[in-house]
């Protein structure tokens, strides 16, 4: 066998090393480092006073307080859309990193991602009893409604008001016909239902809503009622709306999701104690066109808390579950919720 040079020799080794080099190079651009999505969050929040907490945190720049705590220069964006399959949509398109919308939405996203994206829930944003009201003096209950009725809701079929009203109608006729009231349910932003149930005259007789909204609307339409209560039908205070993402970005990106559910608690102790500063902050960030006094009811209202624990939300999973709205039915609240100290015990 012919025997290398020296000189050779050496040649072949600088030659290999530099191929090794060329390949881990090229390695690391295909597959670049996890810490280098670090510092960059998009929110997806919606319309009303359950969003508070966020309204608090983006205002107040809390997130980036709690980055440059933890090393990180965290830029944040917000995304406002209408409807938990918007979100979702949102969520499973890369378009936001943490998504919020009713509880509903979260356990059919969960449902659907679960041994891919595997999204969970990352904290609450807080106990909101939620209101059917109507302008219909023939309707006292939800059996009340005709086909002439228009219910407005979020999303029909999977916002949380609607997988609320899908459990009252279970309760009301069945199992089987827990999807009765779906067919006289329309999407609609609450903003413009609220608008429909104050004005009257429209074909929306009814509107499954969120604070302030359905406050507006009783205060301000002396027809206007409550046919039906979240906390009825739920059993108790509940969680409405949550905040939700993926596995991935979870573990990608510690510092930033970490310094997010220290802006949460921040903010949720401010609110707590602040509530007449919360409310000026809803006016600002929001722009709505409310009166002070008015809002700072709605914060105060003692159905209401504002905590980052979940609670009383497997009630609406184990009924998804039961009718087959999900395919696998939750055992505990954990199994649909990311494992951080920051929420507390739920259920």
């Amino acid at each position: 066998m012919h025997k290398l040079s020296p000189a050779r020799h050496r040649l072949r080794r600088y030659l290999g090393a530099a191929f090794l080099a060329l390949v881990i190079a090229v390695l690391a651009l295909l597959s670049p480092t996890p810490a280098l999505a670090e510092g960059r969050l998009r929110i997806a929040e919606q319309y009303g006073i359950v969003y508070l907490m966020l309204n608090v945190a983006r205002d107040q720049q809390l997130i980036e307080k709690h980055g440059k705590a933890a090393g990180v220069d965290i830029e944040v964006e917000w995304v406002k859309l209408s409807g938990g399959a918007a979100v979702n949509d949102a969520l499973l398109s890369g378009s936001v990193d943490i998504a919020a919308a009713g509880v509903g939405p979260l356990l059919t996203i969960w449902d659907r991602t679960r041994g891919r994206q595997n999204v969970k829930g990352v904290a609450s944003l807080g106990n909101f009893p939620y209101y059917l009201v109507t302008n219909n003096p023939a309707v006292r209950t939800i059996a009340d409604f005709t086909d002439k009725d228009r219910i407005a809701l979020p999303a029909v079929g999977v916002s949380v008001q609607a997988r609320v009203l899908q459990l009252a109608a279970a309760k009301q006729w069945g199992d089987a016909q827990y999807a009765r009231l779906d067919t006289i349910s329309v999407a609609m932003p609450h903003p413009d239902a609220a608008a429909a149930i104050i004005s009257g005259g429209t074909e929306i007789t009814a509107h499954f809503g969120n604070p302030p909204f359905q406050d507006q609307e009783l205060a301000q339409n002396p027809d206007a009622r409550i046919v039906l209560n979240s906390y009825d039908v739920l059993g108790g205070p509940s969680s409405a709306t949550v905040l939700f993402a993926t596995e991935k970005f979870r573990e990608d990106n510690p510092k930033t999701y970490g310094a997010f559910l220290k802006a949460l608690q921040e903010a949720a102790q401010f609110v707590s104690a602040n509530p007449e500063q919360a409310a000026d902050i809803y006016l600002r960030v929001t722009g709505a066109k409310l009166h002070r006094d008015f809002l700072v009811k709605v914060i105060t209202n003692p159905d209401v808390s504002f905590t980052l624990q979940p609670n009383n939300t497997l009630v609406l999973a184990k009924f998804m579950g039961q009718v087959g709205a999900i395919k696998k039915t939750p055992h505990d609240w954990t199994e649909y919720f990311f494992d951080d100290p920051a929420i507390g015990q739920g259920s």
